[in-house]
């Protein structure tokens, strides 16, 4: 006797709630996620046991690196640009809208004032490549570190300070950077590091 033939039929799978569910999820992660701001210098922070969290907003970034160059950064394209207009009102320099413009597009900042203007007029290639070679000057001569902090203080008073330090800085430096911060009367900042584990038990 012949075995009976099962029909085949084929599978139909709706995959339409597995699509709804993928796309609201890449549309969370995106709504939610924060860029990494480009930074000239690879800078490795020292590790500590705090967990405490920077604020988001209304953050004066302070970078050193290695060697002991200091690049800065501001949150938000307004005080960039009020700050780099009261710096061309102390150094006696006058910068058009269009600098202006380019300078609040700036993730990081870091070059002496008397170079700005030719920075500015460079491509964004090209500033990337001699950023890292410069500095924004932090010596007895030519503190014009403090006056990048007055300024931006002038502009916003709710500014909070961040100073990112790599683990291989000279304490000299971070020393100078301190020492000019306590002069205008700025006793008050956070130090990004990276957190250590815990040791296992």
């Amino acid at each position: 006797m012949s075995r009976a033939k099962i029909q085949k039929k084929s599978m139909f799978i709706d995959m339409t709630a597995m699509s709804d569910v993928t796309v609201l999820l890449l549309t969370f992660f995106m709504l939610t996620a924060s860029f990494v701001k480009k930074e000239p210098v690879q800078v490795v922070t020292p590790a500590s046991v705090s967990e405490i969290k920077i604020p988001e907003t209304n953050i004066l970034s302070i970078l050193v690196d290695p060697s002991g160059k200091i690049f800065m950064s501001l949150d938000k394209q307004t005080d960039m640009a009020a700050t780099l207009q009261a710096m061309g009102e102390e150094y006696g320099l006058t910068f058009t809208p269009q600098e202006v413009k380019k300078f609040s597009l700036f993730q990081t900042f870091g070059v002496p004032m008397q170079n700005m203007k030719s920075f500015l007029a460079l491509s964004t290639e090209q500033q990337d490549k001699i950023l890292k070679d410069q500095g924004i000057p932090c010596d007895s001569t030519d503190n014009q570190f403090k006056s990048w902090i007055r300024n931006a203080r002038g502009v916003n008073r709710d500014l909070r300070i961040a100073i990112k330090a790599d683990q291989n800085t000279p304490y000299a430096v971070i020393k100078n950077v301190m020492s000019s911060l306590q002069d205008l009367k700025e006793n008050r900042y956070n130090l990004i590091t990276s957190l250590k584990a815990a040791p296992e038990e």
